[in-house]
């Protein structure tokens, strides 16, 4: 077993190693900077996304969070419930926190009062997306069980819970869920859902024991390598930037154990990226519809009417939507691979063991994030449109 960090999620970081405390602060160093957004070019393009009130957003998310939060003392809605422009949207880590997190933290709460946080949750996303985000959470238990150590950071409920605004039929409002491989933000605007940024991943991805049955990331596994199995190799040229996932074959700034292959997590929101990959209009009919059936898998995390309104927006933009693909694609070798259009980023990346002993990535240990580009994560592009259509600010 690696072992690396506090055992306590206090924000006293004396025991952990200073290039470990660099990587797992990204957020807390950064999320006051100006937000701009994930862009090619460090400028959002305009005009992307557009305020919809023909959805509904689901009204049992909000009587579920306006139940939350009444069941809340005064003491526990100080922490558990601030203003929409809170800077503490961007506060977020993977890993666990080393300062005093804001939000309730599950645990602590009583069974009554996390139910109710998890309703909140539930009635956002799909049920495939709730059950998703609910594996998660066990195996982040699995994997303490496993290791036998880190007993009060590695468990199902380690993880802090905030409401940001007033849940509201007419006003934005959303929540936050994060902690180790668990961080989902939820904003409520216009009749809409976003869901961005959502980083969620597992080591490992299968339970044993009495987690038998529980696992995460099978169709962002399966899925992406059968889309990858259709790409014919004289166009390897457009979309494979290198054909393994081992420490020795990469750079080194892609062979940590940390971010790996991945760009887009915590302290990130400015990130400067140009696309990369496989034009996704340039592919045959069959292969675009194999690329389709990947980006939803993880659409499919939203409550259905958002998931095909997002998607119908991604296939505006097919012809600037981009695939790259890193690592093998047999049934064993570990890999990772990015879609990126102007208003969706996926990545999906196999890691090396952090707490489990494998020195080399492996599929028992994912990553995945996605992300609302040129300006919307956190809903900020669909916010502003609100504010100045109903505020005019």
């Amino acid at each position: 077993m690696r072992s690396y960090g506090n055992r306590s999620a206090s924000p006293d970081a004396i025991l952990i190693p200073p290039e470990v405390a660099f990587e797992i602060n990204a957020g807390l160093r950064r999320h006051r900077e100006p937000y701009v957004g994930i862009t090619e070019n460090g400028t959002p393009r305009p005009g992307l996304y557009r305020l919809n009130h023909a959805g509904a957003a689901p009204k049992t998310a909000r009587t579920a969070a306006r139940a939350y939060l009444d069941g809340l003392t005064p003491h526990q809605r100080v922490v558990g419930a601030l203003p929409m422009d809170a800077p503490e949207w961007r506060l977020w880590t993977n890993a666990i926190p080393t300062w005093h997190p804001k939000g309730m933290r599950l645990e602590r709460l009583t069974d009554r009062d996390r139910d109710r946080a998890l309703a909140v949750v539930e009635a956002s996303l799909s049920p495939a997306g709730y059950a998703q985000v609910r594996a998660a959470m066990a195996l982040n238990e699995h994997l303490g069980q496993l290791i036998d150590d880190y007993r009060d950071t590695l468990t199902e409920f380690a993880y802090w819970f905030t409401v940001f605004g007033t849940p509201s039929d007419d006003s934005p409002w959303g929540w936050q869920l994060m902690g180790h491989h668990v961080d989902l933000h939820c904003v409520f605007v216009g009749g809409q859902v976003v869901l961005a940024p959502v980083f969620l991943g597992a080591e490992p991805t299968t339970g044993t024991g009495r987690f038998e049955g529980v696992t995460a990331f099978g169709d962002e596994t399966e899925v992406a390598l059968t889309f990858r199995r259709t790409l014919i190799p004289n166009r390897e040229g457009e979309f494979l930037m290198g054909s393994s996932l081992r420490a020795e074959d990469l750079p080194p700034e892609l062979a940590g154990p940390w971010n790996g292959r991945h760009v887009a997590g915590a302290g990130s929101d400015n990130l400067i990226l140009p696309a990369e990959g496989i034009v996704a209009a340039s592919l045959p009919a069959d292969q675009r519809d194999g690329l389709v059936e990947l980006i939803r898998v993880y659409l499919d995390r939203l409550p259905l009417p958002q998931a095909e309104r997002t998607l119908a927006l991604v296939r505006e933009h097919f012809d600037e939507t981009r695939f790259a693909w890193r690592g093998g694609h047999d049934d064993e070798c570990a890999f990772y691979y990015r879609i990126h259009s102007p208003v969706l980023l996926v990545e999906y990346d196999n890691h090396p063991g952090v707490f489990l002993a494998n020195p080399e990535p492996a599929r028992f240990h994912v990553h995945t994030i996605v992300r609302a580009p040129n300006g919307n994560d956190y809903g900020r592009d669909l916010l502003a449109q609100h504010y100045r259509l109903h505020h005019g600010s």
